[in-house]
């Protein structure tokens, strides 16, 4: 069973067995003609529009608003993007702005689900926030057709929400950390709300599961409120949710435990009048609540309102396609209709289920959305994509005379315990704008001069609560970088302090949180290689990493690894189609030895080279052949030998690890003198480090991953990070020139005509969205 087998759309749960009475801890609403006529009106029409451009971002490059029949060239080349979540994040941002539009509320939006970055595109294009940041995305037919056809292709938008979306505090690609993120943000920003989207897909992740708790560590007499809003539409990528088997006597009992008071929205046939009543019904909950704090009467254990949101993944999509359920099924998570491009049928669908949003009545002839849909479109600093608090609020800390706080030399003065001190000034002078995360390791880190001045902030501790505590200590890594990343990402200051060992935790998140420092355009969240070096620095008697180049290879390893004990082995492959390179004999011969010289696409089958190319990876690999064989064509003197290493280990000094190459068989693969130029999948700095011990350094060149890139084609993240066939035939003909002198004659005219055919790549990728259709074609050596 490949994929989830269904015998209906949206399925429901199945009952629980627990008592019907546990559905008196629900909010009970009258939802009956809630809104006004005009309001309703607003509401459908500005989520058909942002559904509508939502669908088209993922499918067309042209005829953006179905001037004409749709045609197989109007289809992108490359269909990237992920429809699934959009309808419901759409249905909240819409009814956010009703309520920013009527009363004034002053909200920011996060959603866990950063894959539906097309839903929050549509609306930032809506509001015109994006033109205030990117003229050219402006709110007319110019603005819209740029959005529209440069989603998800090289030069364009991610298909992640990334650091240069404006609005976002986070990007939503790696999963778990949206609602500790909005806590953080809420944090002495008294009047601010943050309605966030937890997916029900992230609800499974361990960091969520500890972030339900960070409202105990909210005060409502000093800090703003976080919404949650758990949004069920019932399936992962290919399977059903956790929250979408729950009934909702289920997630009552569970959501009530954990402190909140819950609200469920589930009215399909009625969902504007549901939802508009529960959102108002919450903002109203978290008011009261914050009155009687700040009234100096604050509620004890105060119940917080949250959201349970039901609708259809893939919502307004297409029905059923081959028989089987689209809408409400997991087969909506991503492109719906995937071979739209050459399916006529699929092509037909796609038009459909376009025209029944009704763009006529959406879009004004100038491509700008019609006065009704404006009626509940915020203005000025109330837009959700241009709160001051998500991209202008920094607020500089006083710090004090480190040079106070010195000691005299000769002394033993523990650092930490000095830094205490010098951290119990700066929160004496930064009363608002500094905070303290920690994993319950202030005082074991001797940070704990910190408590003369201040305490803990833990609202449900008799002894902690209400007392403006700028110390959050939970025992949980995940939420004090999530919360620090919200603080400090809406203009404060954080600290947070830890046992260095127990920092990988946040690694990955670390890495996430750092592309906002830089307001990265880098919206390939799911690239990063790094985890090959926290392997790499485990003791060497535990650490394997292999990087096997073809299938066969990967099946020799991983059938050696299962077999292995006592190990941590890490193996990293390819899910794409790629060559088989060796046989099942030549794979095992491979893999036992860790590298080989590969003689198929070497000069000579290798035999005295002048320069040495070296493939770690799959797709580094197949650079390097290509490289190899656009070598014999373009600069036929020059002696290339090309070799494989799919045991990393093997590249430490002799002695250092029990994979490691001696002396002689280091030379026998890389000679003695000859350049080498590495390709490798990982970062470059980790194979240096391998590599450090071993003589002759200097001859060595690598390429890896740099931190380039975003949603682009695959061949342009090569040239992206300078690993592509014509990055490395470039390195082969400047170390080769050294040794000889018939390559060093042309050298430069040929590395000159190499980058010209590497420019010309590049200009038909982002003038065509993708690839040339034979740029991974199997290199010949003829």
């Amino acid at each position: 069973m490949p994929a989830q087998q269904l015998a209906q759309a949206n399925p429901p749960p199945d009952a629980s067995l627990l008592s019907k009475d546990i559905l008196i801890y629900e909010a009970q609403l009258n939802t009956r003609n809630y809104l006004s006529p005009d309001e309703h009106k607003s509401l459908d029409l500005y989520t058909r529009a942002a559904n509508y451009i939502s669908a088209a971002m993922i499918f067309l490059n042209d005829n953006v608003l179905l001037e004409k029949k749709i045609t197989p060239d109007m289809i992108k080349p490359r269909l990237l993007g992920h429809w699934g979540t959009c309808p419901g994040l759409v249905l909240v941002y819409a009814h956010l702005n009703r309520i920013i539009k009527k009363t004034g509320l002053d909200a920011l939006y996060v959603v866990g689900p950063g894959h539906g970055a097309p839903a929050i595109l549509s609306c930032l294009w809506m509001e015109d926030s994006l033109s205030t940041f990117m003229p050219e995305y402006s709110r007319n037919y110019g603005g819209l057709k740029k959005l529209i056809s440069r989603f998800s292709v090289p030069g364009g938008f991610p298909s992640h929400i990334n650091a240069e979306t404006p609005g976002a505090i986070h990007e939503g690609g790696e999963l778990g950390y949206a609602l500790s993120v909005s806590f953080g943000a809420v944090m002495d920003n008294p009047d601010l709300i943050v309605a966030c989207v937890v997916g029900d897909g992230e609800a499974e992740t361990g960091p969520t599961a500890t972030a339900w708790h960070a409202m105990k560590y909210i005060d409502p007499a000093e800090s703003g409120a976080v919404l949650p809003i758990l949004h069920v539409n019932g399936f992962k990528i290919s399977e059903r949710t956790i929250a979408g088997v729950m009934d909702n006597k289920e997630t009552i009992a569970l959501y009530t435990g954990y402190g909140y008071q819950v609200r469920i929205v589930e009215d399909i046939d009625d969902i504007h009048n549901d939802l508009a009543a529960s959102l108002d019904w919450a903002i109203a909950e978290i008011k009261k609540i914050q009155h009687a704090a700040r009234s100096g009467s604050p509620i004890v254990k105060p119940r917080w309102p949250m959201l349970v949101l039901r609708t259809p993944k893939g919502w307004t999509g297409p029905k059923v396609h081959n028989g089987e359920f689209i809408e409400g099924s997991f087969r909506s998570h991503q492109v719906p209709l995937p071979e739209a491009k050459t399916n006529m049928k699929e092509l037909q669908m796609l038009q459909k289920w376009l025209e029944s949003y009704g763009p006529k009545e959406l879009f004004n002839r100038n491509g700008s959305p019609v006065d009704a849909i404006m009626k509940i479109v915020p203005e000025g600093g109330k837009r959700m994509g241009m709160r001051d608090e998500s991209y202008k609020a920094y607020q500089p800390l006083k710090t004090p005379d480190w040079r106070k706080f010195t000691f005299e030399s000769g002394q033993e003065i523990s650092c930490m315990k000095a830094i205490g001190q010098f951290i119990k000034e700066v929160v004496v002078q930064n009363p608002k704008t500094f905070r303290i995360f920690s994993p319950d390791e202030l005082v074991s880190n001797k940070l704990d001069a910190v408590f003369d001045v201040t305490g803990r902030n833990f609202q449900w501790d008799v002894a902690s609560r209400a007392q403006g505590g700028r110390v959050i200590e939970i025992l949980s890594e995940h939420t004090c970088q999530g919360m620090l990343q919200g603080y400090t990402l809406t203009g404060r200051t954080g600290l947070f302090p830890s046992y260095e060992a127990f920092l990988g935790i946040v690694h990955t998140m670390m890495v996430q949180y750092a592309k906002f420092c830089k307001m990265e355009h880098n919206g390939f969240s799911h690239q990063n290689p790094s985890f090959i070096g926290a392997v790499l620095n485990l003791k060497a008697q535990f650490a394997r990493v292999y990087l096997p180049p073809d299938a066969n290879c990967f099946l020799s390893t991983i059938s050696h690894c299962l077999r292995a004990k006592n190990y941590v082995n890490l193996m990293v492959g390819s899910k794409q189609p790629t060559p088989v390179w060796l046989s099942k004999e030549e794979a095992e011969k491979h893999c036992v030895a860790g590298a080989s010289v590969w003689k198929f696409c070497s000069v000579d089958q290798g035999v005295d080279p002048d320069v040495v190319l070296v493939g770690i990876g799959v797709e580094m690999t197949f650079e390097v052949i290509a490289a190899a064989a656009l070598l014999r064509k373009l600069m036929p003197d020059l002696r290339v030998r090309v070799v494989n290493v799919t045991d990393l280990m093997i590249m430490s000094p002799y002695g250092k690890h029990p994979h490691a190459l001696t002396k002689d068989s280091f030379e026998a693969l890389f000679t003695t003198d000859r350049h080498i130029h590495f390709n490798y999948h990982g970062y470059p700095i980790e194979l240096r480090g391998l590599l450090g011990g071993r003589p002759g350094t200097d001859r060595i060149t690598i390429e890896g991953y740099a931190e380039e890139g975003t949603t682009t084609s695959p061949f342009d993240m090569m040239l992206c990070n300078r690993t592509s066939r014509f990055d490395v035939a470039i390195a082969a003909i400047r170390g080769g020139a050294y040794f000889n002198k018939r390559v060093a004659v042309d050298a430069h005219e040929v590395v000159s005509y190499i980058k010209h055919l590497a420019q010309k790549e590049r200009e038909y990728i982002y003038k065509n969205g993708k690839d040339q259709d034979d740029i991974f074609a199997i290199p010949k050596f003829d």
